[in-house]
């Protein structure tokens, strides 16, 4: 990934593309908590993804694009596929992820190194043969595996695929093996043109980058199941503040909820907001004045009214 010149970058605005650009869509998909997310802010070498330990910490399907001056890059960040859907909400995550997964012109398979392979990643293999798209196999988490176990658990992985699949061995998070992976990502891309502009780098609105990163200080710091039943919706975004005054709600499913992510005193919420805030200086290279307040929408995630309201679902559908 490398910076090229301005007058190349000029001809980039310009549609003004080389003999032979590659283009295409690359879907990220795998299991839950297997480091997609990570993967993504890599390939980016910036943030636009929220990660935490907990699974389905990804909700929405989110791009990531990457413009050089022979290729572009449409990184494709999938909810985890999960056996088993839990409520409506789960449900649009499966749905989004195989969507994506048909879709794209490459699969990047991203496994966890450190866990044999299981039931749902057999389903997912099968899955994967059958798209249009090239399988790229990675392995993630090199740097937690020892080496003589290194041959062990790919092969797990690598007998659920067709042998001549191409395969890599990386740490997303420690950037270890991935610019290899990248470069074998631009070889594997169609001939095609450029779909967004070369100087944007995610579809997604900064408004809803920002509801993420806060939902992400809520899975960092909160226990159990209760960040999987919190959402959160901004309630305004005034830009022409300074310092800019960001207004959100965060919305739980019980009373008793409410009362642990405001904690005792309010000394929870303030926490997740300084360091939410610190996060969505970091994006948005601005002062931020963030005001939180928590809110009660019972079973938010089994109903497809809120989950409109919260944009899960279009308006219309």
């Amino acid at each position: 990934m490398t910076q090229f010149p301005e007058d190349e970058l000029s001809n980039l605005l310009a549609d003004k593309l080389p003999e032979g650009h590659k283009s295409g869509y690359v879907a990220l998909v795998g299991r839950p908590n297997v480091g997609k997310s990570t993967l993504l802010n890599t390939m980016l070498r910036q943030k636009i993804a929220i990660v935490s330990h907990r699974p389905q910490t990804t909700r929405i399907q989110q791009l990531g694009i990457v413009t050089e001056q022979d290729h572009q890059i449409v990184f494709v960040d999938t909810p985890g596929i999960m056996q088993k859907a839990m409520h409506k909400l789960d449900e649009l995550m499966l749905e989004n992820a195989v969507d994506a997964l048909n879709d794209a012109d490459v699969l990047i398979w991203l496994i966890d190194g450190t866990v044999p392979p299981n039931a749902e990643d057999a389903n997912l293999a099968e899955m994967m043969t059958k798209a249009r798209g090239k399988v790229i196999l990675v392995i993630n988490k090199n740097d937690q595996i020892p080496p003589e176990q290194v041959m062990e658990k790919t092969d797990a992985y690598r007998t659920l695929l067709p042998p001549e699949t191409d395969w890599f061995f990386i740490s997303a998070s420690k950037q270890l093996g991935t610019e290899e992976l990248y470069n074998h990502i631009v070889a594997s891309l169609p001939e095609g043109p450029r779909y967004y502009p070369a100087d944007q780098i995610t579809q997604t609105f900064t408004r809803d980058i920002v509801a993420e990163l806060i939902r992400e200080q809520i899975l960092l710091n909160i226990r159990d199941e209760i960040p999987h039943g919190t959402t959160v919706l901004i309630d305004s975004f005034n830009e022409q503040a300074k310092p800019i005054h960001i207004k959100a709600n965060i919305f739980v499913e019980r009373d008793s909820h409410k009362a642990i992510v405001i904690g005792a005193g309010g000394k929870m919420l303030k926490h997740i907001g300084a360091n939410a805030r610190r996060e969505i200086e970091e994006l948005i290279d601005e002062q931020v004045f963030l005001e939180l307040w928590v809110k009660i929408a019972p079973k938010w995630r089994k109903r497809e009214g809120q989950l409109k309201r919260f944009g899960y679902l279009p308006p219309d559908k």
